[in-house]
Order: C-alpha cells, then sequence, then structure tokens
C-alpha cells in the first residue's frame, strides 16, 4: 500500500507541479512525457525480469505510465514527427505489457524519449556552469538533516520517514539517473514523501544542486581518474561537448560506449566540474542565453525598450555568428530559431504579458540546446560536406543568376552588345569584392550579425527596387507596336550614361549579395572538415549554374522580341518582389524594422515569405506598383518610347 501511495503521489507530481504560466503547453506535455519516460527507462528493471513480474506494484506502475505516456504525446500539437512518436509510444506500451525484457523497454524508451526532445524541444540544462559551492551550501542548510552529509539518508531528521529519503550514494541507483532527473525532483519534490519543492529557488540554484547530489555515488579518486581520462582522450571529450549532453547522459548510457569503471571515473570528474564542457560554439551560444536573461529580467522590471535591445543582442551577438555553422548542418532548426527570436521580439513589443514573454524565453533556452547539439564538435565527412556546399550555392547562386541572365538576354535583342559590358562589370567586381570580404573576414575583421543582416537587407531593397524599374519598363516593351522604331531611334539614349551604369550596379548588388551569404556559409563547412567534397560540391553546382545560363540564354535567343521582354518582365517583377521581402525580413532581424507576426501564414524563404505585417505590407505594395506601371505601360503611346530603367 505504501508503494502504491507512492507511486500515485509521484504520478500526480509529474502531471501537475508544472506551473501553467511557466511554459508553453506544448512544452509542458512533452517534459512530464519525457520524465515518465526517463522513470520507465531506469525503474521497468525492477518491474519485470525474465518474463516475469517480479513486484506487482511496479508493474502496475510501469502500465499506468506508459499509457499516460501515449495519451500525452496525442495531446500535442501537430508535428510532422507526432506521428511517429505516436507510434512509438503504443509500440512501448505492448512491449511493456508483453514483459518484454528491461534492455528492451529501457532501450525503447530512451529512444522514444530522445526523439521527443528533438520535435519538441525543452531546456534541459543550465544556461551556465552551476556554482558547486553554493550548491554544497544548500545542501547542508536544507537536505543534508534527511539525506544525511554524505548523501546516505542518514541524517538525524530520516527517522521515521516514511517512505525513507533517497539515499544519493547507492551506486545502483545513480548510476541510473541523471542529472536533469534529479534536477526534476528538486524543482518539483515528491507529494506524499518528505521531499518538497524547492521551485522557490532561482534556477541556478536547483541545477547547482543537482550536481551536487549527483556526485555523491562517485568518488574524489574516481574523479582524479576522471580528469587524466578527458584531458587525455579527445574522444571522450566529444560525448560531453555541451552542458546538456552533461545534464542528459546517465553513468549507464556513458557506461555502454566507453565500459563501466571508464564511465564512473569520467562521470565523477564532470559532476564535479561543468565548465568542462565547453563546445567550440557555446561561447557565442552563453551569449545568446545571458542575454535571453538579462532581457526577461528587465521586461520584469518594466524596462521594455532595455529589454528590446538585450533580445536583439541575443540574436545578433549571440546566436547570429553561429547561423551559417547552423544552417550548413540544420537549416530546419536555424529557422525555428530565428522565427522563435522574432517572435520574442514581437511580444516585448507590444507588451505581452511577463508570462508569455518567459514562455518564450523558455522556447528559445529549449532551441538553443537542440542547436548546440547539432553544432557539437564532429569532423565533417566529404559526403556531408559536398551536399552543404552544393546546395548552397546552387540556391544562392540560382537568384542572382536569373537577374544577370535575364539582363544579358534582353540586350543581345535589343542589338547593343556594347552595353554588355556593364552587366559582365558588375558580376565580375561583385566575385572580386566577395574575394575581398572573405580576405578580410578571415584575417582583418570579424562581420558582426547586425553587419551581415543590414547589407543582406539594404542589398535586397536596393536591388528589388531597380527591378522594379527594369520589369515595368520591360513589360512596356512587349505591347510596342513600333519596337523596331524606338530601338533605332531611342535606345541610343535609353542605354547610355546613367542607365548603363544601373545595368552594372543591379549586376554588382544581386550577384555581391549572394556572394556574402556564400562565403559566411562556405567559411563554416570549411572549418568542420571534408575539404574535397566541399570543393566538389562548389564545382558540381558552378557547373549547373553554368548550363543553367547557357540554356536561358539560348532558348531566349529564339523567341519573338515581345514575348522575351514580357518573360523577362515577368521574371524580374517575381524577384522584385522576393528582394523587398528578404529585405525587409533582414532589417527585422537587425533590428531596424518593427516586427509583428502574422501566426497563420507560413514561412517561405525561396519566395521571400516571411510571416510578418511588414513584409507582406512592403511586398503587397511591391505588387501594387507593379500593377500600376503595367497598366501606364500598356497604354497606346504611338512612337514615344517610356522612360527606361
Amino acid at each position: 500500500m505504501r508503494h502504491l501511495l507512492r507511486s500515485l503521489l509521484l504520478a500526480l507530481a509529474l502531471g501537475f507541479s508544472i506551473p501553467a504560466h511557466a511554459q508553453a503547453p506544448a512544452a509542458s506535455e512533452a517534459q512530464v512525457a519525457w520524465r515518465l519516460l526517463d522513470y520507465v527507462a531506469v525503474d521497468y528493471a525492477g518491474a519485470v525480469a525474465n518474463g516475469q513480474v517480479i513486484s506487482a506494484a511496479e508493474y502496475g506502475e510501469m502500465i499506468e505510465f506508459a499509457g499516460q505516456i501515449r495519451t500525452r504525446i496525442a495531446a500535442l500539437p501537430a508535428h510532422e514527427a507526432k506521428a511517429d512518436l505516436s507510434r512509438n509510444a503504443a509500440a512501448l506500451e505492448s512491449s511493456i505489457r508483453a514483459k518484454a525484457s528491461p534492455e528492451d523497454v529501457g532501450a525503447r524508451a530512451k529512444s522514444l524519449a530522445a526523439a521527443l526532445l528533438a520535435a519538441y524541444p525543452s531546456p534541459l540544462a543550465p544556461a551556465f556552469p552551476p556554482d558547486l559551492a553554493r550548491g554544497q551550501a544548500l545542501y547542508q542548510e536544507q537536505c543534508a538533516v534527511c539525506h544525511g552529509v554524505t548523501g546516505r539518508a542518514d541524517g538525524e531528521g530520516a527517522q521515521g520517514l516514511d517512505p525513507a529519503p533517497i539515499a544519493f550514494a547507492d551506486v545502483e541507483r545513480a548510476r541510473q539517473r541523471s542529472v536533469f532527473g534529479l534536477y526534476q525532483v528538486i524543482d518539483q519534490g515528491l507529494d506524499g514523501t518528505a521531499m518538497a519543492s524547492f521551485a522557490h529557488l532561482p534556477a541556478e540554484d536547483r541545477w547547482a544542486l543537482a550536481f551536487y547530489v549527483g556526485r555523491f555515488a562517485f568518488t574524489d579518486a574516481e574523479a582524479a581518474e576522471g580528469q587524466r581520462l578527458w584531458e587525455s582522450d579527445p574522444a571522450i571529450r566529444t560525448a560531453f561537448p555541451t552542458l546538456a549532453s552533461v545534464t542528459q547522459t546517465t553513468p549507464a548510457d556513458l557506461a555502454s560506449r566507453i565500459g563501466e569503471t571508464k564511465a564512473r571515473a569520467v562521470t565523477a570528474y564532470i559532476r564535479r566540474h561543468p565548465d568542462a564542457a565547453s563546445p567550440a560554439s557555446g561561447g557565442a551560444l552563453t551569449l545568446a542565453r545571458t542575454r535571453l536573461a538579462e532581457s526577461l529580467a528587465a521586461y520584469r522590471a518594466g524596462d521594455r525598450k532595455q529589454a528590446a535591445d538585450l533580445a536583439l543582442s541575443a540574436y545578433l551577438d549571440g546566436f547570429e555568428p553561429v547561423e551559417p555553422a547552423l544552417g550548413a548542418r540544420d537549416g530546419a532548426l536555424l529557422r525555428r530559431v530565428e522565427t522563435a527570436m522574432t517572435g520574442l521580439r514581437a511580444a516585448i513589443g507590444r507588451g505581452a504579458p511577463a508570462e508569455e514573454v518567459q514562455a518564450q524565453v523558455a522556447r528559445l533556452n529549449a532551441l538553443l540546446d537542440t542547436a548546440e547539439r547539432a553544432l557539437a564538435p564532429q569532423e565533417a565527412d566529404n559526403v556531408a560536406s559536398f551536399a552543404g556546399a552544393f546546395t548552397i550555392l546552387l540556391r544562392e547562386g540560382l537568384e542572382a543568376l536569373l537577374i544577370v541572365v535575364a539582363m544579358i538576354a534582353f540586350l543581345r535583342k535589343a542589338e547593343r552588345p556594347e552595353a554588355l559590358r556593364y552587366v559582365h562589370g558588375g558580376w565580375v567586381a561583385a566575385l572580386l569584392a566577395g574575394g575581398a570580404t572573405w580576405a578580410a573576414a578571415t584575417f582583418l575583421i570579424s562581420i558582426s550579425g547586425a553587419s551581415r543582416e543590414l547589407t543582406e537587407g539594404f542589398g535586397s531593397l536596393l536591388a528589388g527596387a531597380v527591378l522594379v524599374s527594369v520589369g515595368i519598363w520591360m513589360h512596356g516593351k512587349s505591347h510596342a507596336d513600333a519596337w523596331q522604331i524606338y530601338i533605332r531611334e531611342k535606345l541610343s539614349k535609353a542605354l547610355s550614361g546613367r542607365s548603363a551604369w544601373l545595368l552594372f550596379l543591379l549586376a554588382f548588388v544581386v550577384v555581391y549579395r549572394e556572394v556574402f551569404e556564400t562565403i559566411l556559409f562556405y567559411a563554416a563547412i570549411w572549418s568542420q572538415g571534408g575539404h574535397v567534397g566541399m570543393l566538389a560540391g562548389a564545382l558540381t553546382a558552378v557547373a549547373i549554374l553554368a548550363v543553367i545560363a547557357w540554356a536561358l540564354l539560348t532558348y531566349s535567343k529564339r523567341l519573338p522580341i515581345g514575348q522575351s521582354f514580357s518573360l523577362s518582365s515577368i521574371l524580374m517583377d517575381v524577384l522584385s518582389v522576393v528582394l523587398v521581402g528578404k529585405g525587409v525580413a533582414a532589417l527585422q532581424e537587425a533590428g531596424w524594422i518593427d516586427v509583428h507576426p502574422i501566426a497563420w501564414l507560413p514561412r517561405i524563404e525561396i519566395l521571400g515569405l516571411y510571416p510578418t505585417l511588414e513584409v507582406v505590407g512592403v511586398q503587397i505594395l511591391t505588387v501594387a506598383i507593379l500593377a500600376i506601371g503595367f497598366v501606364r505601360s500598356s497604354r497606346p503611346s504611338g512612337t514615344k518610347a517610356p522612360t527606361a530603367a
């Protein structure tokens, strides 16, 4: 009966102990499901052995928790991974009912927990390495009376407690428990026991306590051996690239990879020295977390301007520097972080309740945890480098290629080959400027997040404005009855002086914008290794772009001049709408333009569509200008030539 009561109260604690205002509902449900999975993975071995139930009470608890896991996952918001999560939850429940082996159930529970976190991220680690001296002081003040000075549950206050306090020095239990699991108990407490919730303490204090109690089962001698292993074996350091990996890894999991003796030693060391887990990208992401925490504190204090500035700094100074590396590894995750950063600034800007801002920050911290795992040091293979280099160059180069090819085709149709030198001069100058930018960024300066966004933003807007003018002009030419007269009498003037240099400027801006972006991504890929694959990917993309350019130019020669101009004008118009959308979005990310999200609108980067009122508004305005220009340029005008671009 005592065990049944404890189990029931534990389940209730798991289900209802998170304040509703602390997290978004999806994150709360996912966290509870994760904790239940962690509990099943650890305690199922005490319920079933060799296909037989060895503890009816424990087995009943496993059945109940498996049902809760399935139900909670089914209640999560829509996600592309939800169907697989639900199937795996049902399979886990079936395995438990079939009294499968602890190894099978444990593996299923851990795999499902990892997949759940990938789909619905939750903060699983402190923003900074915890202060273990603070953890020790808190333990002696508030915990030692029951759990004992050395964690053996032999304190004076433990006498007569039913159930007895947990013995943190219990080796077998400790090897199955992660620091995150300990943190959850400290955070929530255990109803029906003497273990109260310590949620009133700051999160950093709760993490300090979790790390401190997590070291009792491991000796100082083991910690010394762990330090030797840590400093001498790079593979062991790779196993703990982030604080999140430290908090989530159990000694048993680590033992399956490096052996029991080494696992105990490394666990003893890393739980005494969590600051040793410092990934290559950790500095930037740590700064992002710091700025987010400061932003939330400022918002709670009523200083919305300071909160907004700090939230912007979290993106530009903390996250933006690792964008190229993350984009090369997980572009979808990159977009999720960008969207969440924008959402936080929008919430601050409109004066949302502090609870909503707190939930936004929690969501971002969870995404940063996921990003840190994705950025964990690893040697990229040639296949991965090839795919990244090929995709990035093809994506970034195609947009610029279409514009440059359209200008070249137009000049050839107009029988003005001498004007081609302005277009060719523009894109060649852009490539040279891109090379200079790479050299400067590598050897002289560091390109800041704000500089990058402003370069992309203003470059896109400038190119978009020029394309609007060119597109309207080309549309008018496609409807001119006296086109040949216009060429003979007016084109010389139209393509001289400022207009010819406008072609140079347009070619330069659209190409440099893409070169600038590609350089940042390529630098990130190069730093990860796989150099042969990267070079092969880049050359393959260049070859495909060359084939596309040749095909487009060849096809354009066969079109009647009016149809050629019509298609060129449509291309220019579409790309102008795309570019102004990207330009406004970049300036929003740089903090130059306010953000008002549109929740129901999808984000489609290839179309320059970002779900904000400002982006949609400027794109609608661009379409309206184009429509008006089309109407005016289509009116009969005899042989009078419209103003050239």
